[in-house]
């Protein structure tokens, strides 16, 4: 799996996270329990992972959907 976005953000994470379903790639939310842990007050990010072999095409929906600023720094190459 390959990170897509890492965020604090619920609202943008859960907006990813439907976008990609609507095209019909799997993105997973990944550090979720971490939040909790740490008492919900957003110091942790979260990230939203996606199939290694969905990538290409879940990047190309997230910048499609003006989204791009949001993906993980290392992943816009």
């Amino acid at each position: 799996m390959r990170e897509i976005i890492r965020s604090n953000d619920p609202i943008l994470l859960g907006f990813a996270q439907v976008l990609l379903r609507d095209a019909g790639l799997e993105a997973v939310l990944m550090d979720q329990n971490m939040s909790i842990l740490e008492g919900s007050i957003g110091i942790l990010q979260r990230r939203l992972m996606v199939a290694s072999h969905d990538f290409t095409q879940a990047r190309r929906v997230l910048i499609d959907s003006d989204l791009g600023q949001w993906m993980s720094a290392d992943e816009h190459g």
